[in-house]
């Protein structure tokens, strides 16, 4: 299968509707899925809704910790495109080891990587073992991190030399703006804390309003550096190392 990149000049993306359409020709649509949680989420639902109609195959992740405003917002969007949105979860064991040891703030002291390994990583990498394919709203302005964001790139993180993983970022290129234009201009869904200076929004202890003069990603793990404000769905963008999921019998290397 042909990688977008090489279908156009490296200093030009194609459109993100473009970059759907090609994933779903590649694909299909059992083998492939949209990363819902955010605002440039639900745009890329809104755009894959007009290709495939209410097959739209998306998931989320529930930590156990999101706001209540977000599980509402999910179930929003599943009703709003009459979709299945499959809702991903902690394994139970790991996760009860980690409250039970650590407490359920522990990252405000250590860092958010072991927490987000077992509430985030661990239930993303299960998911795509069924997959060939993944669909994320990351976008180049996001963080410092995302600089170098390309439109379709290998996973590096959770790919396996016998299960090669494809993921498509489509809104790499466009802006916040860009994302609150056509959300406004097609009546899409979104999150309503947005309305309360929520820029980003991910598990509500780790999200805080931000005010409008500080980047959207100020409000996520403010009390960390910059360069590790990536929870490891999309560590790729730090380390392209394979994904360890960590508990306490498993350090970072």
């Amino acid at each position: 299968m042909a990688s977008i990149n090489k279908s156009r000049n490296d200093d030009l993306d194609i459109s993100p509707q473009d970059v759907i359409a090609d994933a779903f020709n590649r694909f299909g649509d059992s083998r492939i899925s949209i990363s819902f949680s955010g605002a440039e989420d639900v745009v890329l639902i809104e755009m894959a809704y007009q290709l495939v109609g209410n097959k739209v195959p998306a998931f989320s992740i529930d930590t156990g910790r999101l706001h209540p405003e977000t599980y509402r917002y999910i179930d929003r969007v599943r009703e709003h495109y009459g979709i299945s949105i499959d809702m991903l979860s902690p394994e139970p064991n790991a996760l009860e080891q980690l409250v039970r040891e650590k407490g359920l703030f522990s990252f405000y002291q250590d860092g958010h990587d072991e927490c987000c390994s077992i509430r985030k990583i661990q239930p993303l990498k299960k998911k795509l073992l069924h997959l060939n394919a993944w669909i994320t709203g990351q976008r180049r302005d996001q963080s410092a991190t995302r600089t170098g964001l390309q439109q379709e790139q290998q996973d590096g993180v959770f790919s396996t030399p016998d299960h090669p993983i494809t993921k498509f970022n489509p809104l790499a290129s466009w802006t916040s703006a860009d994302v609150w234009e056509y959300i406004q201009k097609n009546g899409v869904p979104y999150n309503p804390l947005h309305d309360h200076g929520f820029a980003s929004i991910g598990c509500e202890p780790c999200t805080r309003s931000v005010s409008r003069f500080q980047h959207e990603r100020h409000g996520r793990w403010w009390w960390e550096d910059e360069e590790n404000k990536e929870c490891g769905l999309h560590v790729q963008n730090v380390n392209p190392r394979p994904v360890r999921v960590l508990d306490k019998h498993t350090q970072p290397t």
